[in-house]
């Protein structure tokens, strides 16, 4: 019975093509020929060819093997998962290792014994398919970490507190020690975690992220750990957890702080032993993990008062980053600014830039949300805009807070802020404190709109923006 498999026999000699075919025909579903080596990459861009059959030499008397070895560099360019055996009439050893370190799988020479080339041959079939067996989890791999990490933003920053950041994550990213990310929310810690992950030595494997706060309780051991068909009524199939996808990976855990205490003993053990048990299971798996965690808590103070275990705190945090929120690091508010209006103008079709004056009213925000709102904010932005220019009036949400000088004259720089002094520093509706201001500097330049634009520091296409929309 012939064996499933495709082989390419490459050789100017007739009567070795036809020799070679009449016995491997025998054994083999498809076996093709061609006396001419230039035919080779038509052939694998047009057949499924698992195995080939290359000749070293091809012009009269030549013996150095070069054009196999040549040969074999520009197949194993165009296909990395084809085997490659090569044949010379003129075998030696040195040749035979060089051929092995050039790529081959296997060497023989000619003439051969026909036992002795199908040995050859069968071997390289059962490489090609180890080959394409390590391809197909390759392929896994990286749709694993396409489907479970998505689009993420660079992790940006140039003021002297992010740089603090980058140096302390580039030293600790080469080592395998837990890292604790810390942070007000929205300043970035899954970047920080993606960041220390492509600069470690486990890049190339899964990033694995989980959100604590956000799993069930009654699914804890299931999400972290995997489950086996039929271990509880909705188990109606093996399931793989976190813990085993980031095998030679790093498991991200975000919210850890949201943790009860209960599961936090569970995760605890499966730490300290790098072994999980899938739920129903009896075999104990052994995982091999780099850890991060996350939290916007103050674990100290969590253990305190007994809200979180602190030999778990001990554990996780050998190494511990503090991410700055946005006010600590306003001179980064421009970069990300201009990053994230070049992301969303690109996603929205849009073609939009930051008049000078808007620009220095974002870094005057106080920015709570950090740089998440920032981000959100510069989107909705996007979409809401009129003409080419940002409306920052849509940037920041209702709700913040304008600085109003002694002689209550709303001062158009600091519309946006809420870094004040505490004489100064009154809560109004920002849109309808922009509504009054734009109208009293209509009325007060008698309609002239480029007076009344110049007075609030705004563009006229800002300006005419802001009458269409209350409409003045």
């Amino acid at each position: 019975m012939k064996q499933a498999g495709s082989i390419l026999v490459v050789d100017d000699n007739p009567d070795i093509l036809v020799a070679v075919q009449l016995l491997l025909k025998q054994h083999y579903q498809t076996v093709v020929t061609t006396d001419n080596p230039f035919d080779i990459a038509k052939t694998l861009s047009e057949q499924q060819i698992e195995v080939i059959l290359l000749d070293m030499n091809f012009n009269h008397d030549a013996i150095s093997g070069q054009e196999g070895f040549y040969w074999l560099k520009k197949i194993l360019a165009q296909d990395p998962s084809v085997v490659v055996v090569l044949m010379t009439a003129y075998g030696d050893i040195k040749l035979a290792v060089d051929a092995i370190k050039a790529g081959a799988a296997d060497f023989i020479a000619k003439p051969w014994i026909n036992e002795q080339l199908l040995g050859v041959i069968a071997a390289a079939f059962s490489h090609a398919k180890d080959k394409q067996q390590v391809g197909k989890l390759t392929r896994q791999t990286q749709g694993l970490n396409l489907a479970l990490s998505g689009h993420k933003f660079d992790f940006l920053g140039q003021s002297s507190a992010m740089q603090q950041v980058f140096t302390t994550i580039e030293k600790a990213a080469k080592t395998d020690a837990n890292i604790l990310l810390t942070g007000e929310s929205g300043t970035g810690k899954e970047l920080a975690a993606h960041a220390i992950h492509l600069a470690s030595n486990r890049s190339s494997q899964a990033f694995i992220s989980v959100d604590m706060g956000a799993i069930a309780q009654n699914l804890f051991e299931s999400e972290l750990f995997g489950h086996k068909k039929g271990a509880f009524t909705d188990a109606k199939a093996d399931r793989v957890g976190r813990f085993e996808l980031a095998h030679g990976g790093s498991l991200f855990l975000d919210e850890l702080g949201n943790l009860p205490i209960s599961q936090q003993t569970t995760l605890l053990a499966a730490l300290q032993n790098r072994q999980i048990t899938p739920v129903g299971g009896t075999k104990t798996l052994a995982v091999d993990i780099r850890l991060i965690c996350a939290t916007n808590e103050h674990l100290p103070q969590a253990v305190l008062e007994n809200r979180f275990r602190q030999d778990l705190l001990y554990r996780i945090n050998t190494v511990e980053i503090r991410l700055p929120p946005l006010r600590e690091r306003v001179d980064d508010i421009p970069l990300l600014a201009k990053y994230y209006l070049d992301h969303f103008s690109h996603k929205y079709k849009r073609q939009l830039s930051i008049a000078v004056e808007d620009m220095r009213s974002l870094c005057h925000y106080h920015w709570p949300g950090n740089v998440r709102e920032l981000a959100h904010a510069i989107e909705r932005a996007v979409i809401l805009s009129d003409g080419d220019v940002l409306d920052i009036g849509s940037v920041v949400g209702q709700g913040a807070t304008p600085v109003i000088g002694k002689n209550n004259v709303v001062k158009p720089s600091k519309l946006l802020t809420t870094r004040a002094d505490n004489d100064d520093y009154h809560s109004f509706n920002l849109e309808k404190l922009e509504h009054s201001t734009v109208r009293s500097a209509l009325k007060h330049h008698q309609g002239n709109v480029s007076q009344a634009a110049k007075a609030l520091g705004l563009t006229r296409g800002a300006m005419y923006r802001r009458l269409e929309k209350y409409g003045l």
